[in-house]
């Protein structure tokens, strides 16, 4: 099936140059299109530095397609990480969850058995086979069933976009950095024709990508349409360690941990997400956020809070992500997603292919942005 226009775009703006946008443009860019990264921060400083930045499926099976989208994403860093090579943006290494109740425990073992039938790498380790062979810090009990999932990683996602910028800008690419979007022009026939910045200039396009994030609902609605987006804050914490006591992202009981370089650890919980609306200082969160850490791994008591951001995660209305062209509208696409990090390089691969060709892939068919009606 095509799409949009006939003739192939010459000149695309990519609003927002997180991992998707940066996915995106560095796809179009190595194709021979014009590329003209737009933000109003710098690269990969917005949500993508303020993720738990965590590739995987296992936390997508609510519905399979979404699964199966998500291992491609896993795929795709894989193939990514040879392409450019790995440097300090790739970290695999696997991924470990446990439970510190039996209810919980049982959904965990549940879920697992789905995913080995549906042939996704997932392994059952106890404690003591965890601390032993893979993360001695971990004050797990010894008996307590955890689950290994050896195919999933973490990503720098600020590093990452670094690099995929870099690399499009070496095939031509230009950036307009500190700026935001104030309008987008179309022509007669309704299709896409001009971006204007909020420093007074005007870009002659031929499409646009709104890769905008939190700020998608926006910039969708300067050409008149709703993208619905759920309000979902999230605080993330880094911890400056004088060594890295972990190795992978894991998920405990209460909190979230992963390393995120040589001397910093990220922590994120759900539950200390619940209290961000009730007026909670982001200074209290982080201790909050600090303590359940140290319960895991006692040696991240001698750590000390360095930076605490609250981002709004961009989540489509319905929790999937919002991929494509918008037929009515020639010219416009949209990159909008949770899970942008598991999601960045797959869909940067397939919108660039669809946006240079107008043929839609099959793997996308149940995100498009058309379902949400006008």
């Amino acid at each position: 099936m095509s799409v949009g226009r006939v003739q192939r775009p010459e000149r695309v703006a990519v609003i927002g140059v997180g991992i998707l946008g940066a996915g995106v443009g560095w796809n179009l860019s190595r194709h021979g299109a014009e590329v003209v990264f737009i933000d109003a921060g710098r690269p990969g400083e917005g949500v993508t530095n303020w993720s738990f930045s965590w590739v995987n499926a296992s936390n997508k099976t609510e519905r399979r397609t979404y699964f199966d989208l998500n291992v491609a994403g896993m795929a795709a860093y894989r193939e990514l990480a040879e392409i450019i090579g790995p440097d300090s943006w790739w970290h695999p290494g696997g991924h470990l969850r446990w439970a510190g109740d039996p209810a919980t425990e049982a959904k965990h073992l549940e879920t697992a058995d789905l995913l080995a039938s549906w042939d996704y790498g997932v392994e059952v380790w106890t404690g003591a086979e965890v601390r032993r062979r893979l993360e001695p810090a971990l004050t797990v009990p010894d008996k307590t069933p955890v689950l290994f999932y050896p195919d999933e990683a973490w990503v720098h996602g600020r590093h990452l976009v670094g690099r995929l910028v870099g690399r499009a800008v070496d095939c031509g690419a230009e950036h307009r950095l500190g700026t935001a979007v104030c309008d987008i022009g179309v022509g007669a026939d309704g299709s896409i024709r001009t971006v204007i910045l909020s420093d007074g200039s005007c870009l002659d396009i031929d499409a646009v990508v709104n890769a905008a994030g939190p700020g998608a609902s926006r910039v969708a609605g300067l050409i008149g349409r709703h993208l619905p987006m759920r309000r979902e804050p999230g605080v993330v914490t880094r911890i400056g360690c004088a060594r890295v006591p972990v190795h992978r992202a894991m998920h405990a009981p209460h909190i979230e941990i992963r390393p995120d370089g040589d001397a910093s650890v990220v922590l994120h919980s759900r539950e200390i997400d619940a209290l961000i609306d009730t007026g909670e200082a982001p200074a209290e969160l982080a201790r909050l956020l600090h303590e359940s850490a140290r319960h895991v791994v006692p040696e991240l008591g001698n750590s000390v809070i360095a930076q605490t951001r609250v981002a709004h995660r961009p989540i489509p209305a319905d929790g999937f992500p919002s991929v494509g062209a918008l037929p009515s509208v020639p010219g416009y696409y949209e990159a909008v997603s949770h899970s942008g990090i598991t999601l960045g390089p797959v869909i940067g691969r397939l919108l660039a292919s669809e946006i240079l060709s107008g043929k839609r892939d099959e793997m996308l068919a149940d995100f498009r942005p058309e379902r949400f009606p006008q």
